[in-house]
């Protein structure tokens, strides 16, 4: 009996090839060797007259490159041609297909300065490649919520310890404190510590409670937020680690890992028993009439 599915058995077999092209380990190495090349062809352009003198050769290059990368692409979107979502749930694969596809669009193509920043953005890729990169990138992702209200609570420090400065400075050093904002500046500045030293001698000709408000401002910008903001970082590494062993944990033993093929298997099975019920569910009906035209 045929397939009454033969396309899906068409696409298994091209995901199934394509796949056993994009696992393999001279694959990756070949295409994070072609973003680094690349890379390494723009930091030739930024001289002009090499660039001038080498422009076709630049070019071709360049062509090849992005040849490469298409061709990266395809064999990436027919790995998952048996389940085509699971290409689009992988955020490097968007990502990917956004900075490749990008370069096809005309209104890219002839703008030079997004050109080069498209471009720019392939080293990015090289993340896919390097376990460690991926991990900081990941963390630094996951650690932007944390971020945005540590940057919210510094603002509002920062605002506090402006106005305070304002009215207790702002006679005395105007070039520092005349304003909210230059004396958000000043502050902002101050959190290194660098030339703390230097402001705190200049707050002392003024008044000597100026250094309970350099060394309290120091104790808390410098300090606790700094460490606050530490913290929230590495509790993200330590989520990127851990979201990075469970994707390369390896199967349980007793797992077969050839799961998928096996469904597949399974709904051929199905589809051909399904399109078998109608002859059997006919023989009774035939018997039934040629029983009533009997003697």
């Amino acid at each position: 009996m045929t397939d009454p599915r033969p396309a899906g058995r068409g696409r298994m077999k091209l995901a199934a090839r394509c796949r056993v092209a994009t696992e393999a380990p001279a694959f990756g190495m070949v295409v994070f060797c072609a973003i680094l090349f690349n890379a390494a062809l723009m930091g030739v352009e930024t001289y002009s007259g090499l660039a001038a003198e080498h422009r076709l050769l630049l070019q071709g290059a360049e062509n090849c490159c992005l040849a490469l990368f298409t061709l990266e692409m395809l064999l990436r979107v027919g790995a998952c041609a048996d389940r085509p979502k699971a290409f689009f749930r992988d955020p490097w694969n968007l990502f990917d297909l956004a900075v490749v596809a990008s370069a096809f669009v005309p209104l890219v193509r002839e703008n030079t300065t997004l050109l080069r920043l498209l471009r720019l953005a392939r080293v990015l890729r090289t993340a896919r490649f390097l376990p460690h990169l991926r991990i900081l990138l990941i963390a630094v992702g996951r650690s932007l919520p944390g971020t945005a209200s540590f940057l919210f609570v510094g603002a509002l420090v920062l605002y506090v310890y402006a106005m305070v400065g304002w009215v207790c400075f702002a006679k005395s050093d105007p070039g520092h404190y005349g304003s909210v904002g230059r004396a958000m500046l000043t502050l902002f500045l101050l959190t290194t510590l660098d030339g703390l030293t230097d402001a705190v001698r200049a707050g002392l000709q003024i008044s000597r409670l100026s250094i309970i408000y350099y060394a309290s401002y120091a104790l808390l910008a410098s300090f606790v937020l700094v460490n606050v903001l530490i913290g929230v970082v590495l509790n993200s590494l330590d989520e990127a680690r851990e979201m990075e062993a469970e994707a390369n944990r390896a199967p349980a033993p007793g797992a077969d890992p050839d799961v998928r093929a096996r469904i597949a298997t399974a709904r051929r099975a199905l589809d051909e028993i399904e399109a078998s019920l109608p002859v059997a569910t006919d023989r009774p009906k035939r018997q039934l009439e040629a029983s009533h035209t009997g003697p």
